[in-house]
Protein backbone atom coordinates (compact mmCIF):
# COMPACT_ATOMS: atom_id res chain seq x y z
CA UNK A 1 0.00 0.00 0.00
CA UNK A 2 2.76 2.28 1.30
CA UNK A 3 4.82 1.30 -2.21
CA UNK A 4 1.76 2.37 -4.48
CA UNK A 5 1.16 5.74 -2.73
CA UNK A 6 4.58 6.48 -3.55
CA UNK A 7 4.40 5.66 -7.04
CA UNK A 8 1.48 7.46 -7.55
CA UNK A 9 3.14 10.61 -6.28
CA UNK A 10 5.73 10.11 -8.36
CA UNK A 11 3.38 10.57 -11.29
CA UNK A 12 1.35 12.90 -10.01
CA UNK A 13 4.12 15.14 -10.06
CA UNK A 14 6.31 14.11 -13.16
CA UNK A 15 2.48 14.83 -14.97
CA UNK A 16 2.33 18.31 -12.85
CA UNK A 17 5.83 19.46 -12.54
CA UNK A 18 7.23 20.09 -16.58
CA UNK A 19 10.85 19.10 -16.86
CA UNK A 20 13.37 21.61 -17.54
CA UNK A 21 14.19 22.81 -21.04
CA UNK A 22 17.13 21.62 -23.13
CA UNK A 23 19.89 23.66 -24.25
CA UNK A 24 20.18 24.57 -28.22
CA UNK A 25 23.67 25.70 -28.93
CA UNK A 26 24.06 27.98 -32.43
CA UNK A 27 27.35 28.51 -33.66
CA UNK A 28 29.60 27.82 -36.55
CA UNK A 29 30.49 24.27 -35.80
CA UNK A 30 27.14 23.57 -34.57
CA UNK A 31 24.06 21.77 -35.32
CA UNK A 32 22.12 24.99 -35.73
CA UNK A 33 24.59 26.94 -37.56
CA UNK A 34 21.98 30.44 -37.69
CA UNK A 35 19.52 31.89 -34.76
CA UNK A 36 16.89 30.87 -37.10
CA UNK A 37 17.77 27.16 -36.89
CA UNK A 38 18.28 27.01 -33.34
CA UNK A 39 14.56 28.40 -32.38
CA UNK A 40 13.57 26.12 -35.11
CA UNK A 41 14.97 23.19 -33.20
CA UNK A 42 14.19 24.75 -29.94
CA UNK A 43 10.60 23.03 -28.07
CA UNK A 44 8.97 25.10 -25.41
CA UNK A 45 11.04 26.38 -22.42
CA UNK A 46 14.11 25.20 -24.19
CA UNK A 47 17.31 27.86 -24.09
CA UNK A 48 18.68 29.06 -27.37
CA UNK A 49 22.39 29.42 -26.22
CA UNK A 50 24.08 31.90 -29.39
CA UNK A 51 27.94 31.67 -29.13
CA UNK A 52 30.02 34.08 -29.46
CA UNK A 53 30.11 35.30 -33.44
CA UNK A 54 28.65 37.28 -36.11
CA UNK A 55 25.18 36.33 -37.29
CA UNK A 56 23.68 37.93 -40.60
CA UNK A 57 19.87 37.85 -40.10
CA UNK A 58 16.81 39.38 -39.53
CA UNK A 59 12.96 38.67 -39.14
CA UNK A 60 13.47 36.15 -35.96
CA UNK A 61 10.25 35.28 -35.09
CA UNK A 62 10.11 33.59 -31.29
CA UNK A 63 6.64 31.92 -31.85
CA UNK A 64 6.87 29.91 -28.40
CA UNK A 65 8.17 30.06 -24.64
CA UNK A 66 11.90 29.98 -24.51
CA UNK A 67 14.65 31.54 -23.55
CA UNK A 68 17.18 33.43 -26.38
CA UNK A 69 20.97 34.10 -24.55
CA UNK A 70 23.94 34.98 -26.18
CA UNK A 71 27.06 34.09 -24.48
CA UNK A 72 29.60 37.18 -24.34
CA UNK A 73 27.74 38.71 -26.78
CA UNK A 74 27.42 37.32 -30.22
CA UNK A 75 26.72 40.06 -32.89
CA UNK A 76 23.23 39.91 -34.52
CA UNK A 77 23.45 41.65 -38.12
CA UNK A 78 20.01 42.46 -39.69
CA UNK A 79 22.13 44.55 -42.53
CA UNK A 80 19.08 47.03 -42.50
CA UNK A 81 16.67 44.82 -44.20
CA UNK A 82 13.93 44.81 -41.69
CA UNK A 83 13.12 44.11 -38.21
CA UNK A 84 15.29 41.37 -36.19
CA UNK A 85 13.57 39.66 -33.46
CA UNK A 86 9.65 39.40 -33.11
CA UNK A 87 8.28 37.66 -30.34
CA UNK A 88 5.09 36.74 -30.44
CA UNK A 89 4.53 33.92 -27.42
CA UNK A 90 4.36 34.72 -23.88
CA UNK A 91 7.08 33.72 -21.34
CA UNK A 92 9.71 34.82 -23.72
CA UNK A 93 13.30 35.85 -22.33
CA UNK A 94 15.92 37.68 -24.80
CA UNK A 95 19.17 38.00 -23.15
CA UNK A 96 22.99 39.23 -23.77
CA UNK A 97 22.89 40.13 -27.27
CA UNK A 98 24.87 42.84 -29.58
CA UNK A 99 21.93 43.93 -32.05
CA UNK A 100 22.87 46.18 -35.01
CA UNK A 101 21.78 47.47 -38.23
CA UNK A 102 17.97 47.51 -37.71
CA UNK A 103 16.19 48.12 -41.32
CA UNK A 104 14.95 51.82 -41.99
CA UNK A 105 11.52 51.94 -43.55
CA UNK A 106 8.78 55.12 -43.67
CA UNK A 107 5.72 52.92 -43.53
CA UNK A 108 6.95 50.40 -41.38
CA UNK A 109 8.24 50.74 -37.32
CA UNK A 110 11.41 48.18 -38.09
CA UNK A 111 12.75 47.39 -34.47
CA UNK A 112 15.89 45.16 -32.78
CA UNK A 113 12.76 43.52 -30.65
CA UNK A 114 9.23 43.67 -31.23
CA UNK A 115 7.26 42.14 -28.77
CA UNK A 116 3.69 41.84 -29.89
CA UNK A 117 0.40 40.55 -27.66
CA UNK A 118 2.66 39.00 -25.10
CA UNK A 119 2.57 37.88 -21.60
CA UNK A 120 5.46 37.91 -18.85
CA UNK A 121 8.39 38.80 -21.24
CA UNK A 122 12.07 39.46 -20.32
CA UNK A 123 14.33 41.82 -22.43
CA UNK A 124 17.56 42.51 -20.52
CA UNK A 125 21.24 42.85 -21.23
CA UNK A 126 21.17 44.14 -24.79
CA UNK A 127 22.83 46.62 -26.46
CA UNK A 128 21.55 48.08 -29.75
CA UNK A 129 23.12 49.93 -32.30
CA UNK A 130 22.52 51.51 -35.71
CA UNK A 131 18.73 51.26 -35.45
CA UNK A 132 15.69 52.28 -36.15
CA UNK A 133 13.00 51.82 -33.33
CA UNK A 134 14.91 49.98 -30.64
CA UNK A 135 12.70 47.87 -28.06
CA UNK A 136 8.78 48.40 -29.30
CA UNK A 137 6.20 46.82 -27.08
CA UNK A 138 2.77 46.52 -28.61
CA UNK A 139 -0.33 45.14 -26.89
CA UNK A 140 1.55 43.64 -24.26
CA UNK A 141 1.40 43.00 -20.87
CA UNK A 142 3.23 41.95 -17.23
CA UNK A 143 7.05 42.29 -18.54
CA UNK A 144 9.96 44.13 -17.81
CA UNK A 145 13.02 45.89 -20.27
CA UNK A 146 15.63 45.67 -17.94
CA UNK A 147 19.36 47.15 -18.18
CA UNK A 148 19.99 47.24 -22.23
CA UNK A 149 22.02 50.03 -23.87
CA UNK A 150 20.56 51.91 -26.99
CA UNK A 151 22.93 54.15 -29.17
CA UNK A 152 21.11 55.52 -31.86
CA UNK A 153 23.01 57.72 -34.50
CA UNK A 154 19.03 60.13 -35.23
CA UNK A 155 20.17 63.04 -37.42
CA UNK A 156 16.84 64.56 -38.32
CA UNK A 157 13.22 63.60 -36.70
CA UNK A 158 11.20 62.23 -39.71
CA UNK A 159 13.57 59.10 -40.71
CA UNK A 160 14.50 58.06 -36.65
CA UNK A 161 12.71 56.19 -33.76
CA UNK A 162 12.52 55.87 -30.25
CA UNK A 163 14.86 54.26 -28.23
CA UNK A 164 12.32 52.03 -25.90
CA UNK A 165 8.35 52.26 -27.26
CA UNK A 166 5.04 50.75 -25.21
CA UNK A 167 2.08 50.98 -27.31
CA UNK A 168 -1.14 49.90 -25.35
CA UNK A 169 1.18 48.33 -23.56
CA UNK A 170 0.36 47.84 -19.27
CA UNK A 171 2.22 46.71 -16.72
CA UNK A 172 5.67 46.94 -17.21
CA UNK A 173 8.58 48.24 -16.01
CA UNK A 174 11.29 49.76 -17.69
CA UNK A 175 14.31 50.11 -15.30
CA UNK A 176 18.44 50.63 -15.35
CA UNK A 177 18.54 51.32 -19.51
CA UNK A 178 21.12 53.90 -21.53
CA UNK A 179 19.06 55.38 -24.42
CA UNK A 180 20.72 58.03 -25.97
CA UNK A 181 20.85 59.68 -29.78
CA UNK A 182 17.25 58.40 -31.20
CA UNK A 183 14.18 60.75 -31.39
CA UNK A 184 12.38 59.99 -28.13
CA UNK A 185 14.56 58.00 -25.33
CA UNK A 186 11.03 56.54 -23.95
CA UNK A 187 7.95 56.90 -25.39
CA UNK A 188 4.62 55.44 -23.97
CA UNK A 189 1.12 55.61 -25.67
CA UNK A 190 -2.09 54.23 -23.91
CA UNK A 191 0.21 52.05 -21.46
CA UNK A 192 -0.88 52.08 -17.98
CA UNK A 193 0.46 50.88 -14.48
CA UNK A 194 3.86 50.82 -15.65
CA UNK A 195 6.82 52.00 -13.65
CA UNK A 196 10.03 53.65 -15.17
CA UNK A 197 12.79 53.24 -12.81
CA UNK A 198 16.81 54.58 -12.88
CA UNK A 199 17.12 55.17 -16.71
CA UNK A 200 19.35 57.74 -18.15
CA UNK A 201 17.72 59.33 -21.22
CA UNK A 202 20.12 62.10 -22.75
CA UNK A 203 21.08 63.77 -25.83
CA UNK A 204 18.03 62.62 -27.94
CA UNK A 205 16.68 64.75 -30.70
CA UNK A 206 13.60 65.29 -29.35
CA UNK A 207 12.08 64.21 -25.88
CA UNK A 208 14.17 62.04 -23.42
CA UNK A 209 11.00 60.85 -22.11
CA UNK A 210 7.30 61.24 -23.76
CA UNK A 211 4.22 59.95 -22.88
CA UNK A 212 0.58 60.50 -23.53
CA UNK A 213 -2.92 58.92 -22.75
CA UNK A 214 -1.12 57.05 -19.63
CA UNK A 215 -2.39 56.67 -16.48
CA UNK A 216 -1.24 55.49 -12.92
CA UNK A 217 2.40 55.35 -13.84
CA UNK A 218 5.07 55.47 -11.47
CA UNK A 219 8.57 57.14 -13.13
CA UNK A 220 11.59 57.39 -10.47
CA UNK A 221 14.94 57.96 -10.16
CA UNK A 222 15.58 58.91 -13.81
CA UNK A 223 17.98 61.07 -15.04
CA UNK A 224 16.69 63.23 -18.67
CA UNK A 225 19.87 65.18 -19.93
CA UNK A 226 20.26 67.66 -22.90
CA UNK A 227 17.48 66.25 -24.94
CA UNK A 228 16.38 68.29 -27.62
CA UNK A 229 12.44 69.25 -26.02
CA UNK A 230 13.02 67.68 -22.57
CA UNK A 231 10.53 65.74 -21.04
CA UNK A 232 6.58 65.84 -22.42
CA UNK A 233 3.92 64.55 -20.28
CA UNK A 234 0.11 64.64 -21.43
CA UNK A 235 -3.19 63.76 -21.40
CA UNK A 236 -2.79 61.37 -18.38
CA UNK A 237 -3.92 61.16 -15.24
CA UNK A 238 -2.72 59.72 -11.33
CA UNK A 239 0.66 59.61 -12.33
CA UNK A 240 3.50 59.81 -9.62
CA UNK A 241 7.29 61.57 -10.37
CA UNK A 242 9.42 60.91 -8.11
CA UNK A 243 13.29 61.76 -7.41
CA UNK A 244 13.85 62.24 -11.05
CA UNK A 245 16.44 64.51 -13.06
CA UNK A 246 16.06 66.90 -14.99
CA UNK A 247 18.80 68.89 -16.86
CA UNK A 248 20.17 70.79 -19.10
CA UNK A 249 17.22 70.34 -21.47
CA UNK A 250 18.12 74.61 -23.61
CA UNK A 251 16.62 75.79 -26.55
CA UNK A 252 13.26 78.26 -27.83
CA UNK A 253 10.94 75.05 -26.98
CA UNK A 254 12.47 73.37 -24.50
CA UNK A 255 11.95 72.40 -20.86
CA UNK A 256 12.97 70.24 -18.10
CA UNK A 257 8.84 68.67 -17.80
CA UNK A 258 5.69 69.96 -20.09
CA UNK A 259 2.75 69.17 -18.56
CA UNK A 260 -0.37 69.33 -20.55
CA UNK A 261 -3.88 68.16 -19.88
CA UNK A 262 -2.50 66.23 -16.36
CA UNK A 263 -4.71 65.31 -13.69
CA UNK A 264 -4.17 64.34 -9.78
CA UNK A 265 -0.85 63.50 -9.96
CA UNK A 266 2.10 63.88 -7.60
CA UNK A 267 5.90 65.34 -8.73
CA UNK A 268 7.67 65.18 -5.66
CA UNK A 269 11.52 65.28 -4.56
CA UNK A 270 12.98 65.94 -8.66
CA UNK A 271 15.50 68.39 -9.54
CA UNK A 272 15.24 71.08 -12.42
CA UNK A 273 18.46 72.29 -12.68
CA UNK A 274 19.55 74.56 -15.40
CA UNK A 275 16.65 73.99 -18.09
CA UNK A 276 15.18 76.85 -20.20
CA UNK A 277 11.86 76.26 -18.46
CA UNK A 278 11.70 73.64 -15.41
CA UNK A 279 8.36 72.97 -15.71
CA UNK A 280 5.82 74.28 -18.20
CA UNK A 281 2.36 73.83 -17.52
CA UNK A 282 -1.24 73.63 -19.04
CA UNK A 283 -4.30 72.96 -18.28
CA UNK A 284 -3.08 70.76 -15.73
CA UNK A 285 -4.95 70.16 -12.31
CA UNK A 286 -4.96 69.25 -8.72
CA UNK A 287 -1.54 68.26 -8.75
CA UNK A 288 0.99 68.06 -5.71
CA UNK A 289 4.87 69.69 -6.25
CA UNK A 290 6.71 68.90 -2.84
CA UNK A 291 10.51 68.67 -2.03
CA UNK A 292 11.37 69.52 -5.89
CA UNK A 293 14.51 71.92 -6.13
CA UNK A 294 14.45 74.32 -9.34
CA UNK A 295 18.20 75.72 -9.89
CA UNK A 296 19.49 77.91 -12.47
CA UNK A 297 16.22 77.60 -15.01
CA UNK A 298 15.60 80.36 -17.32
CA UNK A 299 12.15 79.82 -15.79
CA UNK A 300 11.41 77.64 -12.81
CA UNK A 301 7.81 77.14 -13.44
CA UNK A 302 5.75 78.81 -16.34
CA UNK A 303 2.08 78.48 -15.98
CA UNK A 304 0.23 79.51 -19.22
CA UNK A 305 -3.16 78.26 -18.33
CA UNK A 306 -6.25 76.87 -17.08
CA UNK A 307 -4.30 75.33 -14.15
CA UNK A 308 -6.42 74.97 -10.91
CA UNK A 309 -6.19 73.61 -6.92
CA UNK A 310 -2.39 72.87 -7.65
CA UNK A 311 0.08 72.76 -4.50
CA UNK A 312 3.58 73.86 -3.86
CA UNK A 313 4.66 73.23 -0.69
CA UNK A 314 8.13 73.03 0.43
CA UNK A 315 10.41 73.45 -2.61
CA UNK A 316 13.60 75.35 -3.26
CA UNK A 317 13.60 77.76 -6.06
CA UNK A 318 17.45 78.61 -6.32
CA UNK A 319 18.75 81.28 -7.83
CA UNK A 320 16.25 80.96 -11.16
CA UNK A 321 16.13 83.84 -13.60
CA UNK A 322 11.83 84.10 -12.94
CA UNK A 323 10.37 81.62 -10.40
CA UNK A 324 7.35 81.76 -11.19
CA UNK A 325 5.29 83.23 -14.87
CA UNK A 326 1.76 83.34 -14.87
CA UNK A 327 -0.46 84.34 -18.23
CA UNK A 328 -3.41 85.03 -16.22
CA UNK A 329 -4.18 87.48 -12.93
CA UNK A 330 -6.21 84.42 -11.61
CA UNK A 331 -4.94 82.14 -9.57
CA UNK A 332 -6.23 79.18 -8.02
CA UNK A 333 -3.65 77.78 -6.40
CA UNK A 334 -1.55 77.16 -3.54
CA UNK A 335 2.30 78.20 -2.43
CA UNK A 336 3.45 77.31 1.40
CA UNK A 337 6.37 77.12 3.08
CA UNK A 338 8.65 77.32 -0.43
CA UNK A 339 12.31 78.08 -0.18
CA UNK A 340 13.10 81.52 -2.83
CA UNK A 341 16.71 82.38 -3.32
CA UNK A 342 15.35 85.99 -3.74
CA UNK A 343 13.24 86.17 -0.67
CA UNK A 344 14.60 89.33 1.44
CA UNK A 345 12.38 89.41 4.45
CA UNK A 346 12.91 88.78 7.71
CA UNK A 347 11.75 85.92 10.56
CA UNK A 348 11.93 88.05 13.96
CA UNK A 349 11.02 85.28 15.81
CA UNK A 350 13.30 82.98 14.82
CA UNK A 351 10.95 80.05 13.94
CA UNK A 352 11.96 79.66 10.34
CA UNK A 353 9.29 81.09 8.62
CA UNK A 354 9.77 84.87 6.52
CA UNK A 355 7.02 87.14 8.60
CA UNK A 356 6.45 88.81 5.35
CA UNK A 357 4.84 87.24 2.73
CA UNK A 358 7.11 86.66 -0.59
CA UNK A 359 5.14 87.37 -4.18
CA UNK A 360 6.82 85.04 -6.58
CA UNK A 361 5.58 86.27 -10.07
CA UNK A 362 7.30 89.42 -11.15
CA UNK A 363 6.20 92.29 -13.86
CA UNK A 364 8.88 91.60 -15.31
CA UNK A 365 8.25 88.01 -16.58
CA UNK A 366 4.76 88.95 -17.36
CA UNK A 367 6.21 91.39 -20.17
CA UNK A 368 8.44 89.14 -21.26
CA UNK A 369 5.42 86.72 -21.89
CA UNK A 370 4.04 88.99 -24.18
CA UNK A 371 7.05 91.03 -25.72
CA UNK A 372 10.05 88.26 -25.61
CA UNK A 373 12.54 90.77 -26.66
CA UNK A 374 12.43 92.70 -24.05
CA UNK A 375 14.00 89.51 -22.19
CA UNK A 376 17.30 92.31 -23.36
CA UNK A 377 16.44 94.36 -20.26
CA UNK A 378 16.73 91.78 -17.85
CA UNK A 379 19.54 92.79 -15.50
CA UNK A 380 18.56 96.87 -16.19
CA UNK A 381 18.03 99.26 -13.25
CA UNK A 382 14.42 100.28 -15.01
CA UNK A 383 13.46 96.40 -14.43
CA UNK A 384 14.22 96.26 -10.85
CA UNK A 385 12.35 99.66 -10.30
CA UNK A 386 8.66 98.19 -11.79
CA UNK A 387 9.11 94.74 -10.40
CA UNK A 388 9.32 96.39 -7.25
CA UNK A 389 6.14 98.87 -7.88
CA UNK A 390 4.37 95.67 -8.94
CA UNK A 391 5.23 93.81 -5.62
CA UNK A 392 4.17 97.01 -3.95
CA UNK A 393 0.64 97.42 -5.70
CA UNK A 394 0.27 94.39 -8.04
CA UNK A 395 -1.96 95.73 -10.82
CA UNK A 396 -0.79 93.08 -13.75
CA UNK A 397 0.26 89.99 -11.67
CA UNK A 398 -2.34 88.01 -9.59
CA UNK A 399 -2.40 89.83 -6.17
CA UNK A 400 -3.58 86.43 -4.33
CA UNK A 401 -0.44 84.43 -5.72
CA UNK A 402 1.54 84.66 -2.60
CA UNK A 403 3.95 82.27 -0.74
CA UNK A 404 2.53 83.40 3.25
CA UNK A 405 5.06 81.61 5.07
CA UNK A 406 8.08 81.49 3.08
CA UNK A 407 11.15 79.45 4.84
CA UNK A 408 14.34 81.38 5.59
CA UNK A 409 16.65 78.64 5.05
CA UNK A 410 16.62 75.54 1.96
CA UNK A 411 14.41 72.77 2.91
CA UNK A 412 16.65 69.48 2.95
Amino acid sequence: MFLARNLLCILFFSVVVPLRGQVIEVCSSCKAKTIKKGIALASELDTVLVKKGIYKEYNLVIDKPLTLIGENYPTVDGERKGEIIKVKSDNVTVDGLFIINVGTSYTEDYAAVRVIKSKNFLIQNLVLEKLFFGIYLEKSRDGRVFHNKIIGDAIEEYNSGNGIQLWYSHNVVVENNIITHVRDGIYLEFANDCTIKSNISSDNLRYGLHFMFSNDDLYQDNLFENNGAGVAVMFSKRIKMYKNTFKENWGTASYGLLLKEINDAEIRGNIFKENTVGISIEGSNRIVYEKNNFIKNGWAIKVRGACYTNTYVNNNFLYNSFDISYNSKLNDNTFDQNYWSGYTGYDLNKDGIGDVPYRPVKLFSYIVNRTPETIILMRSLFIDIIDFSEKVSPVFTPDNLLDNYPLMKKHL
